[in-house]
């Protein structure tokens, strides 16, 4: 067998067509937009900006969220090129085995896990923090965090988290609309898109008003900064490269950058557009131009009304209705909608990315490298259902007993490295296929993946160490389940020496 063959795209057009059982197509250019606002905009831009502006970029957390942009904008112009090129479900996987080979494929698709699958838990885990501030805090500590998370309490008494109840019930919710049908899903997701970007924008027309200039001075934190003190009562100091500075404005990127997960999420349900060639590009590209300019204008907000050190000692997840709360009192009524409408926003951020890694799961068990179970499709919904419910066990342990910055560092770092590969998968098809009909054409190849590959990748340098070992790790596993299982029982595998050329289908 070989490590490195690759699927013909002659193959991999046919494939949804096998076995007269295949995902349905129903989702408009209209539909694909709404998928990538609502798995963009959530837990990164109402949890990750105060993360990022707390603890390493200050007020330049806006400095930020332009350099994550830059970078995902690299990446989103070479998705949108094979997205056109290649309309069926797996996103990166797919486009890696078309381009790099099996190996490389799967070690993508094991990537991708890291991407959609914690996402989901990442955000589920926010999702319990505000509701239980909408709740006035009426869950106890320790049925809505992680074992690894402690607190001490008005009384100075701590407390030590046993599992994360709230998240849990949110991902069966949701893992259960998922499987009703892919439509149903995409026109709630709609409707909360329309509801949560309307409270984005009046949060931020009502917010400039208590902007204090005095917060965007210092825009970077000084390497003199005083510590911060955290809350079980430990102090935080800013003197590490990554902190302040320049440093902690490229570390505040690589946080953030999980704000701008989802774009590519869009291209998991390229199997399920209407007119995949035409409308995916619209889906990526549109998503992505949207959310960064609600994004920087939100920061600057955030940011404005309250001092970055506020960020480390309270509001944590919450911290949107905590500033609202503190520092624009008359405007009450607005956090509690906020927190309403974050919490529609996280459901749908979830939503997505249940969706794409289930998609991810389908397409790499038609290819035999996953068991069939995963790309069993429900008689009635058409929708891989069972892949659905182990999903829900599997993300539910993260979301139960994991910490929201253990889990949101993974899924950026899973992302990041899937975007370094499209990159130098459009580089490689550009070369070994330069006659290939591409409806859309990433420009100026091989410069835009080349800056991709160097932002991005300078973005995984930049995240902790601890999340970097502990990404290796996970890579090392997926490796070997690749060797004991899925080496063995790939379809495309066992029939490397007998593959068609793909000649004809380039040139229709």
């Amino acid at each position: 067998m070989k490590l490195f063959v690759k699927k013909s795209l002659e193959q991999l057009m046919a494939t949804p067509e096998e076995g007269g059982s295949t995902l349905k197509r129903t989702l408009g250019a209209g539909n694909l937009v709404a998928l990538g606002i609502g798995a963009i905009i959530g837990a990164g831009l109402f949890v990750r900006t105060a993360a990022a502006a707390g603890g390493f970029a200050g007020p330049a957390v806006t400095i930020s969220f332009i350099i994550a942009a830059i970078g995902c904008a690299f990446a989103g112009l070479c998705y949108a090129e094979f997205a056109s090129i290649i309309p069926i479900a797996g996103s990166a996987y797919t486009y890696a085995y078309a381009t790099m080979g099996e190996i490389v494929a799967w070690i993508i698709g094991w990537a991708l896990i890291l991407e959609y699958a914690l996402g989901a838990a990442t955000v589920s885990i926010s999702w319990s923090e505000y509701a239980n501030n909408l709740l006035g805090h009426r869950i106890p500590y320790e049925w809505c965090h992680s074992p690894m998370e402690s607190a001490l309490d008005a009384s100075g008494i701590s407390h030590h988290g046993v599992i994360n109840l709230p998240a849990l019930v949110i991902l069966l919710l949701l893992s259960l609309l998922l499987i009703k049908g892919t439509q149903e899903s995409a026109t709630v997701n709609t409707i909360i898109v329309i509801i949560k970007v309307s409270i984005v924008l009046v949060f931020i027309a009502i917010g400039w008003q208590f902007i204090n200039p005095a917060n965007h001075t210092p825009y970077m934190i000084p390497d003199n900064a005083p510590a911060a003190k955290l809350p079980d009562g430990t102090l935080y100091s800013y003197t590490d490269f990554f902190r302040h500075g320049w440093g902690g404005v490229i570390r505040g990127a690589g946080i953030v950058f999980f704000a701008f997960i989802g774009f590519d999420a869009v291209s998991t349900a390229a199997q399920e557009a209407k007119n995949p060639k035409k409308d995916m590009p619209v889906g990526i590209l549109g998503s992505l131009v949207i959310c960064t300019v609600l994004y920087i204008l939100f920061s600057w907000v955030l940011t404005g009304v309250a001092p970055y050190q506020d960020f480390m000692h309270a509001g944590k997840e919450a911290s949107v209705a905590y500033a609202i709360s503190t520092y624009m009192q008359h405007y009450a009524w607005l956090s509690t909608l906020v927190t309403v409408a974050i919490l529609m926003g996280f459901s749908s951020v979830i939503l997505v990315m249940l969706l794409g890694q289930s998609r991810v799961f389908y397409t790499m068990s038609t290819d035999g490298l996953l068991p069939k179970i995963f790309s069993d499709l429900h008689p009635k919904y058409s929708t891989p259902y069972k892949s659905n419910l182990i999903l829900f066990v599997f993300v539910g342990l993260f979301a139960a007993f994991l910490p929201e910055s253990v889990a949101g560092d993974l899924t950026s770092i899973g992302t990041l490295f899937a975007f370094v590969v499209v990159c130098i998968g459009v580089m490689i098809l550009r070369k070994k296929q330069p006659d290939l009909i591409r409806p859309f054409k990433t420009p100026l190849v091989p410069l835009v993946p080349i800056l991709g590959i160097i932002v991005c990748g300078g973005m995984i340098v930049s995240l902790p160490h601890e999340t970097q070992l502990s990404a290796l790790g996970w890579m090392v596993l997926g490796l070997i389940i690749y060797f004991t299982y899925s080496k063995n029982n790939s379809k495309l595998g066992s029939a490397a020496d007998i593959l068609p050329k793909a000649s004809d289908f380039e040139k229709k």
